[in-house]
């Protein structure tokens, strides 16, 4: 478990993340063939982006997992890449991602630098103190003054930064980048000027980039593990994912320096990797990765432990074990029975509905991973069938959906249509899509009059009560616990001062 490195890839949309996978990937030699990013049309996508409503916008909206191994002086060190979505309506899918990765890399945009969506991803990262590599993107155009990135990263997010290596000019001048480890510059070739593997050990640098580089080398704080791996300092590689620049070189930091499986929290305690029982939790379930198959996997994080193929784990949402036959290793589509795995892997789990969002998987049933909450939705809508005979169909469709993260769904005490709540309005256009592509459903979406939602705890006497005088406002959602609908901010704040008794919740754990 030592050599395991499972880390995510965060970053604002268009700063470059899918290449970068894509590029990370070749270097590890999980693909042969990089190109998929530089076509046209339908070509136009990484391997890891293979949802339709992807390929048609060119964005990543689902979390897919890829593992790739290196070998490093003799050692083989596995990589579980966890790409995510940059798209800021999918943050409840990404933070739940990065509950299942022990590091992150964030990619900036050379010429734009911090943006909102990679600042509210940095502060995921922060909540669980989750160690993070920083990658300067698109280096090889016009961009803003490197030292100016590297402040803004400094000033905005509280870090130290530890840069790495300097790129020799930028945009229309870039001549290469030098590695303050080795002294090499590596040098753009060809008519593309893309990095082909020339490397300059005893290089010639203009005077302007010379002291350039060494003011940065020199005025800026060396790299400290330590304070790296506690989240107070970010080493920043510069670099250009679409012509190969920077990519070994952030590889091999991953290899060296990202942590290996980190202990996770269960309630009061921390269990480690090193725990002899075999644990871990489920942080995404994909349905119809394979349409021909209806297959529905649920991907789970192993915490602890040495997992064996065929071996019988309970679901903390079960209650009764479970015998785990065909345990799935991934790169993208492609997938491959894995006979054991260790702690910091991710495996799939094929399963029909059994295993949902937040379960925790163990051999004794006596743990509970925590900190993967549902949020209150920010966006509510009702949905009408075109087909009045589908009912069915939707009820599934919806079920299977809010299985996976994508929407919740909120069925009314009062009425009979169903109502979604998302965090974003992109979700919705997937919702539908997918009704479409992977259900033969077709559906539209009407206002609500609903503007929030929020769980209700409290004595059963004072619920009781309170559903009594506000039916008309209320819903369970699909694990049949009691939900305030509400019309506006107002409306749930003007409630928790009338009921002091009950609880209001945004958030909700299993």
């Amino acid at each position: 478990m030592s050599n395991r490195r499972t880390f995510a890839i965060i970053s604002h949309p268009d700063a470059g993340k899918t290449t970068l996978t894509e590029k990370l990937l070749l270097q590890g030699g999980a693909i042969h063939l990089a190109g998929e990013v530089k076509a046209r049309g339908q070509a136009r996508r990484a391997r890891s982006d293979w949802m339709k409503i992807e390929q048609q916008r060119g964005i990543s909206v689902t979390s897919s997992v890829m593992t790739f191994e290196k070998d490093y002086d003799g050692e083989t060190i596995t990589f579980n890449l966890l790409d995510t979505p940059g798209h800021e309506d999918f943050s409840e899918d990404t933070y739940r991602t990065l509950t299942a990765v022990d590091s992150a890399v964030m990619v900036i945009d050379a010429a734009k630098g911090i943006e909102p969506q990679t600042r509210k991803l940095f502060e995921v990262c922060r909540l669980r103190n989750v160690p993070i590599i920083t990658f300067v993107n698109k280096v090889d155009r016009e961009g803003r003054d490197p030292f100016e990135t590297l402040d803004e990263v400094a000033d905005m997010l509280a870090l130290d930064v530890s840069p790495q290596m300097w790129p020799i000019g930028m945009g229309g001048q870039f001549e290469g980048l030098l590695d303050f480890e080795s002294g090499e510059v590596s040098r753009p070739e060809g008519p593309s000027k893309e990095f082909l593997g020339k490397r300059d050990s005893d290089p010639e640098i203009p005077e302007e980039w010379a002291e350039e580089a060494e003011l940065a080398k020199v005025g800026y704080p060396e790299f400290d593990l330590d304070a790296y791996r506690s989240g107070d300092l970010t080493p920043v590689y510069f670099g250009s994912a679409l012509k190969s620049f920077g990519v070994t070189e952030l590889i091999d930091a991953i290899a060296k320096h990202a942590p290996p499986p980190r202990p996770q929290p269960a309630g009061d305690e921390q269990i480690a990797p090193g725990h002899d029982e075999v644990t871990g939790f489920i942080f995404k379930v994909q349905a119809n990765m394979d349409p021909n198959h209806r297959d529905r996997i649920a991907f789970m994080r192993q915490v602890s432990g040495t997992f064996k193929r065929g071996m019988k784990l309970t679901p903390s949402g079960l209650g009764k074990p479970i015998a785990i036959h065909s345990p799935i290793l991934f790169f993208a589509q492609d997938r491959e029975i894995a006979d054991t795995a260790e702690a910091g892997d991710i495996i799939g789990i094929p399963n029909h509905g059994t295993l949902r969002v937040g379960d925790t998987l163990s051999e004794k049933d006596a743990v509970r991973f925590t900190g993967l909450p549902n949020f209150a939705p920010e966006i509510l809508r009702r949905v009408q069938l075109k087909d009045p005979t589908k009912t069915k169909q939707l009820r599934k469709a919806l079920d299977d959906l809010s299985e996976e993260g994508v929407i919740q769904v909120f069925y009314p005490e009062i009425g009979a249509q169903h109502i979604v709540g998302v965090v974003g309005q992109l979700q919705l256009d997937v919702l539908i899509s997918r009704l479409s592509a992977e259900y033969k459903v077709e559906a539209v979406l009407e206002a609500s009059p609903f503007a929030t939602a929020r769980w209700l705890k409290g004595e059963r006497k004072a619920l009781d009560e309170f559903e009594s005088f506000n039916r008309a406002n209320l819903a369970r959602d699909r694990d049949g616990d009691l939900v305030f609908m509400a019309k506006s901010p107002w409306d749930v704040n003007y409630q928790i001062e009338k009921n002091p008794e009950l609880t209001f919740s945004a958030t909700k754990e299993r």
